[in-house]
Protein backbone atom coordinates (compact mmCIF):
# COMPACT_ATOMS: atom_id res chain seq x y z
CA UNK A 1 0.00 0.00 0.00
CA UNK A 2 1.24 3.48 -1.19
CA UNK A 3 0.91 6.66 1.72
CA UNK A 4 -1.64 8.06 -0.54
CA UNK A 5 -4.45 5.09 -0.09
CA UNK A 6 -3.80 5.45 3.63
CA UNK A 7 -6.83 6.95 6.21
CA UNK A 8 -5.71 10.59 7.44
CA UNK A 9 -5.29 10.71 10.79
CA UNK A 10 -3.72 6.68 10.17
CA UNK A 11 -0.01 5.90 11.69
CA UNK A 12 1.70 3.12 9.11
CA UNK A 13 5.18 2.00 8.98
CA UNK A 14 7.35 3.13 5.62
CA UNK A 15 8.75 0.01 4.23
CA UNK A 16 10.58 1.02 1.21
CA UNK A 17 10.75 3.79 -1.43
CA UNK A 18 9.56 3.03 -5.30
CA UNK A 19 11.69 6.06 -6.94
CA UNK A 20 15.12 5.78 -7.70
CA UNK A 21 18.16 7.04 -5.52
CA UNK A 22 17.25 10.95 -5.67
CA UNK A 23 14.25 10.26 -4.00
CA UNK A 24 15.01 8.16 -1.35
CA UNK A 25 18.38 10.89 -0.58
CA UNK A 26 15.41 13.44 -0.50
CA UNK A 27 12.99 11.65 2.11
CA UNK A 28 15.82 10.68 4.42
CA UNK A 29 16.66 13.98 4.57
CA UNK A 30 12.83 14.73 5.56
CA UNK A 31 13.63 12.19 8.35
CA UNK A 32 11.27 9.49 6.27
CA UNK A 33 13.75 6.16 6.73
CA UNK A 34 12.29 2.46 6.45
CA UNK A 35 10.77 1.45 9.78
CA UNK A 36 9.95 4.59 10.99
CA UNK A 37 6.69 5.49 11.52
CA UNK A 38 4.37 8.46 9.75
CA UNK A 39 1.12 9.69 10.08
CA UNK A 40 -1.20 11.13 7.50
CA UNK A 41 -2.05 14.62 8.51
CA UNK A 42 -3.75 15.84 5.41
CA UNK A 43 -4.46 15.57 2.15
CA UNK A 44 -4.65 19.05 -0.26
CA UNK A 45 -7.54 19.32 -2.87
CA UNK A 46 -7.52 19.44 -6.01
CA UNK A 47 -4.24 17.31 -6.23
CA UNK A 48 -2.24 19.17 -3.87
CA UNK A 49 0.40 18.33 -1.67
CA UNK A 50 0.29 15.66 1.42
CA UNK A 51 1.24 16.80 5.05
CA UNK A 52 2.75 13.80 7.07
CA UNK A 53 3.94 13.82 10.41
CA UNK A 54 7.34 12.04 10.84
CA UNK A 55 9.14 12.00 14.13
CA UNK A 56 7.09 14.70 15.61
CA UNK A 57 7.26 16.90 12.71
CA UNK A 58 5.37 18.30 9.71
CA UNK A 59 6.47 17.40 6.22
CA UNK A 60 4.62 18.44 2.93
CA UNK A 61 5.53 16.30 -0.16
CA UNK A 62 4.14 16.18 -3.61
CA UNK A 63 1.48 13.30 -4.39
CA UNK A 64 3.79 11.98 -6.74
CA UNK A 65 6.37 11.44 -4.00
CA UNK A 66 3.67 10.11 -1.60
CA UNK A 67 2.57 7.44 -4.40
CA UNK A 68 5.78 5.97 -4.16
CA UNK A 69 6.29 5.45 -0.46
CA UNK A 70 5.49 2.22 0.43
Amino acid sequence: MHLLQVEIGKTVRVVSFAGGSNLEHKLRQLGMLPGNCARLIRQAPLGGPVMVEVDGRSVAIGRGIAAQIL
